[in-house]
């Protein structure tokens, strides 16, 4: 395999993992609306899980072949560079109003399983089947949380289910599936390979590369919902995004295998929780993230991409 080969192995998974979770959400939710299910629900559970599933596939993948430093370097970077990228070109774009709930507890929660995360790496040196089954019980309460309060409060859902026939939802469901995990197969031979080549750490490359690729999903739907004024989203699928990257990605990839967190990681870990606290303050007095608050995310970001390239 080539340098080249590669690059587009890499390209060409990116986009069969973007459109398999579309296809994927797409299928699963006419499922659950033909079965009755509120939409809220389909909302804050298939959809949710739809954004997060480039990352779990990578993570999962790259931790069966012994990628570790993808496998870790994905949740971690994906997570930085939603905050600190994805939320500071958003804000940049406009202001990004933010709802009181996500100030008071999904801030907090993200905050929270980044700690947590921190100090099951650096204590024990690895994500196994405990920390797995510590991470899914954290995102299954919160689901229930969600749920019951979404429906408590009549909470508002924009969240739209094609009205597909019983045949196009089996192809949507299984051709999903099979462009996700085909997608993270070529993404992660293809990022294996750049990285011997240009003689950098797996670490560096999940940290970046394949972290920007997963990451798409989040970029687009920020980034459209500013320019078509539904705003108030922005932030919550960015923070939603991260606690499943960590609850349920790096949860589901523990119980299946156990990956080693190298003291590597000990830099990124810390620069998460940061990134996490700083979106917490620049939005906790005024319920807003402004253009300023945006340029210093930003701004963290490009600080955060020198320190480890001189690493």
């Amino acid at each position: 395999m080539s340098l080249l080969v590669s690059l587009v192995s890499i390209v060409i998974g990116f986009v069969l993992l973007i459109k398999g979770a579309d296809f994927f959400v797409d299928g699963a939710a006419s499922v659950a609306a033909k079965a009755g299910i509120p939409q809220i629900v389909i909302g804050l559970t298939i959809v949710a899980f739809g954004t997060s599933a480039p990352e779990a596939a990578v993570s999962i993948g790259s931790a069966i072949k012994g990628s570790d430093g993808i496998s870790i370097g994905n949740v971690l970077g994906s997570n930085i560079m939603n905050i600190l990228v994805i939320l500071g070109i958003t804000a940049i774009i406009c202001n990004l109003p933010v709802k009181k709930t996500s100030i008071r507890v999904d801030m907090p929660v993200m905050i929270g399983l980044s700690v947590i995360l921190f100090v099951f790496g650096y204590f024990m040196k690895c994500f196994n089947v405990v920390s797995g089954i510590v991470f899914l019980a954290i995102i299954a309460i919160y689901i229930v949380y969600l749920v019951r309060y979404s429906i408590k409060n009549g909470a508002d859902d924009d969240t739209e289910s094609k009205n597909l026939s019983i045949p196009r939802i089996v192809i949507y469901i299984i051709g999903g599936l099979c462009a996700i995990v085909y997608g993270s197969d070529l993404t992660v031979d293809g990022a294996s390979y750049v990285a011997s080549c240009l003689g950098v750490s797996d670490r560096i490359i999940g940290l970046t590369v394949v972290a920007f690729g997963t990451s798409l999903p989040e970029l687009v739907t920020s980034v459209t919902a500013a320019r078509k004024n539904n705003t108030d989203i922005a932030v919550g699928n960015i923070v939603g995004s991260n606690i499943f990257n960590i609850a349920f990605v790096l949860g589901t990839t523990s119980i299946i295998r156990k990956v080693p967190f190298s003291e590597a990681f000990y830099f990124d870990g810390i620069v998460s929780i940061i990134a996490a606290v700083l979106l917490w303050i620049l939005t906790f007095r005024k319920c807003e993230l402004n253009r300023a608050g945006g340029v210093c995310l930003f701004v963290g970001y490009v600080a955060y991409f020198i320190a480890i390239l001189i690493h």
